[in-house]
């Protein structure tokens, strides 16, 4: 074999490589970026909830693994959790959800809501929240739309030592009325507004109590 010909063959071998990178490269580069969905907050509530004198945060809520991201989680079965594909939330779970809270917490103008960026504010009631449920389930018919299951549980504590003062958990689920993305958002959007418009009237109430109660 002469030098000329390896030489030769070497020069084939690194082209073949660099056309395979080549090719998937461009791949990469062609592929559609998911589409991005968001919920939207509460803005009516009870009729006569209690104005209070206090200041409220909400910290970021806890989610198990496969939770805390920012993908459609739906459940196929019972013991597996998958996601849609090309379709994302517009953020990771927990922050939306937060972020959805204190938008709502607000629109109820019962409370004096500080935000993620207030600084030097010192809350008196914080809103712990651990998201369980967060999916749509297509366990018993999976050819038929899903069923979009919320659940947030929620524990008011005062600060500045933590004291837990009431907790609570809350679950909606709502028949998405199509098998789409778009119709399973919806109703994703529904079943975590009822969730949220409880848990908002909740901490109005629990705050309140705790104000009646408080020494002094």
């Amino acid at each position: 074999m002469t030098i000329g010909f390896m030489r030769a063959r070497l020069w084939l071998i690194l082209g073949a490589c660099f056309g395979v990178a080549g090719c998937a490269a461009l791949e990469l580069a062609n592929r559609e970026p998911p589409k991005l969905f968001s919920l939207t907050p509460k803005s009516t509530f009870a009729q006569g909830l209690p104005e209070i004198d206090a200041k409220l945060t909400v910290e970021v809520p806890t989610a198990t693994a496969g939770l805390n991201t920012a993908r459609i989680a739906l459940r196929p079965s019972p013991t597996t959790l998958e996601y849609y594909a090309g379709a994302s939330w517009i953020d990771v779970v927990p922050v939306m959800v937060q972020n959805l809270l204190l938008e709502s917490l607000d629109n109820v103008a019962k409370v004096d809501v500080l935000g993620r960026e207030v600084v030097g504010v010192r809350a008196d009631y914080a809103l712990l929240t651990h998201i369980r449920e967060f999916q749509a389930e297509y366990q018993r018919q999976p050819d038929q739309p899903p069923l979009i299951r919320v659940r947030l549980q929620s524990r008011l504590v005062r600060l500045p030592r933590r004291t837990s003062l009431a907790a609570t958990s809350v679950e909606h689920t709502v028949r998405a009325e199509g098998t789409s993305v778009e119709a399973v958002v919806q109703a994703f959007d529904e079943a975590f507004g009822k969730v949220v418009k409880r848990v908002v009237e909740w901490s109005i109430e629990r705050v309140a109590d705790a104000q009646e109660t408080a020494p002094g």
